[in-house]
């Protein structure tokens, strides 16, 4: 499983994405949301724009799920691995912890992956923020999302 928020998916997860899928039979992308708090998209157009961006990936599927721990939805799902892609040092710090305390709830494991450095700074708030402002994300999304990006943000 390959969790996270994709609000929006970047060039970077697809990157993980496709790279795990190669590892593994099948790769669930979980769009995680808090149903409290709303997103620059919704959930269905999170999961378009991911399935979008994956359609090449035959044995990628796209799931969402809010409110709840990761570690329950594996369980539920029968995964037994997270797959996070990690830019840098400050990724790893962030993620380590998580994972150690998905593995002590479960046993859940997590397979870090390190990212293409070509994205090394890319990032959906990043983007966000860029786009938000009237910056160019050409390249860093996929064309649909940038031109939504625009439009919903309006730069």
């Amino acid at each position: 499983m390959c969790p996270g928020s994709y609000d929006p998916v970047t060039v970077g997860h697809v990157d993980v994405v496709e790279r795990a899928a190669a590892l593994f039979d099948e790769v669930v992308v979980a769009i995680l949301h808090n149903p409290a708090k709303a997103g620059t998209f919704t959930v269905d157009e999170r999961m378009a724009y991911v399935r979008a961006a994956l359609a090449h990936v035959p044995n990628v599927r796209v799931e969402a799920f809010g409110g709840r721990l990761i570690v329950d939805v594996c369980r539920e799902l029968d995964v037994h691995v997270l797959v996070k892609g990690l830019r840098g040092g400050t990724d790893f710090a962030y993620e380590l912890p998580m994972a150690l305390m998905n593995r002590h709830l479960t046993g859940l494991e997590t397979l870090f992956l390190p990212g293409d450095p070509r994205f090394e700074h890319v990032s959906s708030s990043l983007v966000r923020e860029v786009a938000r402002y009237g910056g160019d994300v050409t390249g860093l999304v996929a064309d649909d999302v940038r031109d939504a990006l625009r439009a919903r943000l309006g730069g």
